[in-house]
């Protein structure tokens, strides 16, 4: 029995017509890098303070106050004898009454022991600066600054969603279909987050926004490696990483450039329009169609890639179309195909595992950067520009080195780094930045191997599905690290990236137990899973040759 692999041997496994393909995935994978770090620069909190009561502008009226004079007469002090103005409180004082004049003594604002009577905002918050953020469209301090929190986990919650339901329904109904129903709700909810009236309605089309975004980043990986052939599935590597370093690149000269957050949504959103010209340049899963028993489709695909790759389609089409494509029933996904049988789920776990870990440690570490200070948009640059040497390793060990061992490689290393940088003083700044940079760099070369690995273990049937679930737990591991780094920090300020490192470290052991997969045919099926690994575990030193054999007879 042939597989669509042998016909990539003779049609060509990295030709004109893959290159194309990936070419025109890559794009999207830009518009994806915005999604994830926009929220850096769309939740900024501006400096504010308490807007007073009518009666307060008719007196800065009344006495020609500027706006900076006004708050030192309405706005107390942090703390007695500070320098910096109370964010969430006013002067307790009737601002109508008569007596009031354009400098009223401080004996009307104490009480009899001498303390300054307060009160919190009641009309509201001035916010300085030129630019707007969501903190400013929807008073987002004080009592409500939990939901600036809220709106970066509903991106999560999205990508979380998004995970489960575009993983079944591109194996269900085909990856190209999913693909462009996601492009065209990422478009449409990304504009609806820009208009929203309200924070209730931010939210919810923040996870539309994500649901869609998510399933585009899982489709184009999947639609890509099912379109090579093995030796080239970490070119996928490469290209994905590459152009999501590059968009976390961009993204902060768009952000310094346009001063409103509604600006800055509109301009990650409308590229999503755009790529709806997938419609017409796009084919559908060539594998996917074959397991849906659409021969005709597929040989029909398999003709235009020998074309554009200057091949000639071989007779054995259709000797593969008999064997891959017979009487069997056609099976949709199912959750417990990840879980029946021994291997499936072995696998199941210790990806869904590794996919949390890289979350919360990667979003840890970037969202460290923000609470060490500093310039944001030099920083986001910085944090995009580190990655790209990491991605090349990963682009150049996979290959020649193989998956499993510089996945274990990459774990431990991002865990040792991270456990190094805890045990570094504060004092000095630059090193102990230094050596959190190269934990990330670490774990961003084994998000790369990830994504390759996880695609390559799933059986054709239930790879959108299976890549789509064990990638659900990042988006958890999204909700996670906020968590884990504000609130774990005021226990011990070093306490997150000690987490980080033990969560890293126990990865890179895990990741043993999986199999190598570089060079291997993709299973097409749950019972190829196990079949394999019966071969692999009865002779490793012959283990690649019997596999190939037990696959194509």
């Amino acid at each position: 029995m042939l597989t669509f692999d042998d016909v990539l041997k003779d049609i060509g496994e990295f030709g004109r017509y893959q290159k194309w393909i990936i070419l025109l995935l890559s794009f999207s994978g830009v518009t994806f890098s915005f999604l994830i770090v926009v929220f850096v620069f769309l939740g900024v909190i501006p400096n504010h303070w308490c807007r007073g009561p009518p009666g307060t502008l008719e007196l800065r009226e009344k006495c020609g106050w500027s706006l900076e004079q006004e708050r030192n007469y309405t706005v107390p002090l942090e703390k007695p004898g500070g320098s910096s103005y109370s964010r969430c409180e006013t002067y307790d004082i009737d601002w109508n009454a008569t007596f009031l004049s354009c400098d009223y003594p401080v004996s009307l604002i104490t009480n009899n022991s001498g303390d300054v009577l307060r009160t919190t905002c009641k009309n509201g918050w001035f916010f300085d600066g030129s630019r707007t953020t969501i903190v400013s469209e929807y008073d987002l301090v004080c009592e409500d600054a939990w939901k600036v929190d809220m709106s970066q986990a509903c991106i999560e919650i999205g990508f979380f969603l998004g995970a489960l339901i575009t993983g079944y329904a591109a194996d269900r109904f085909g990856r190209k279909l999913c693909l462009l129903t996601c492009l065209a709700g990422t478009g449409i909810s990304g504009i609806a987050v820009a208009v929203a009236p309200t924070y209730p309605v931010f939210v919810i089309f923040q996870i539309l926004e994500g649901l869609f975004g998510r399933g585009i980043c899982l489709i184009n990986a999947v639609i890509a490696t099912e379109l090579l052939g093995p030796r080239y599935r970490r070119v996928m590597i490469f290209v994905t990483q590459a152009v999501f370093s590059l968009g976390i690149m961009l993204l902060p000269g768009f952000a310094y450039m346009i001063k409103s957050w509604k600006g800055i949504q509109m301009a990650i959103t409308v590229p999503n329009f755009v790529l709806l010209l997938y419609c017409c340049l796009l084919p559908e899963s060539p594998r996917w169609l074959l397991s849906r028993k659409r021969i005709k489709e597929a040989l029909k695909i398999a003709q235009d890639i020998a074309e554009q790759n200057g091949k000639d389609l071989p007779s054995t089409y259709k000797e593969m179309i008999r064997g891959e494509n017979s009487s069997e029933e056609i099976k949709n996904p199912s959750l417990l195909d990840l879980f029946r049988t021994p291997q499936m789920r072995k696998r199941t776990l210790i990806l869904m595992y590794s996919w949390f870990t890289s979350s919360v440690v990667y979003l840890g570490l970037i969202l460290r950067l923000g609470i060490q200070g500093g310039d944001s948009y030099v920083d986001i640059f910085v944090a995009g520009a580190v990655e790209l040497p990491a991605t090349v390793l990963g682009f150049l060990v996979v290959e020649r080195v193989g998956r499993r061992t510089p996945f274990v490689v990459s774990n431990i290393l991002a865990g040792t780094f991270c456990l190094l940088a805890a045990c570094i003083s504060e004092d000095m700044h630059w090193f102990k930045t230094a050596v959190a940079t190269l934990g990330r760099c670490g774990i961003t070369m084994s998000i790369s191997i990830l994504f390759l690995v996880t695609n390559e273990l799933q059986p054709t049937s239930i790879r959108n599905f299976g890549v789509s679930i064990c990638s659900s737990l990042s988006a958890i591991g999204g909700i996670a690290a906020p968590f884990v780094l504000f609130k774990l920090a005021t226990i011990w300020s070093e306490l997150p990236l000690v987490i980080f490192g033990v969560l890293s470290l126990v990865a890179g052991g895990l990741v043993q137990l999986l199999p190598e997969t570089r060079g291997t045919r993709l299973p097409e099926t749950v019972d190829d899973v196990e079949n394999i690994m019966r071969l692999y575990e009865y002779d490793q030193d012959e283990c690649k040759e019997m596999i190939n054999l037990r696959i194509s007879t």
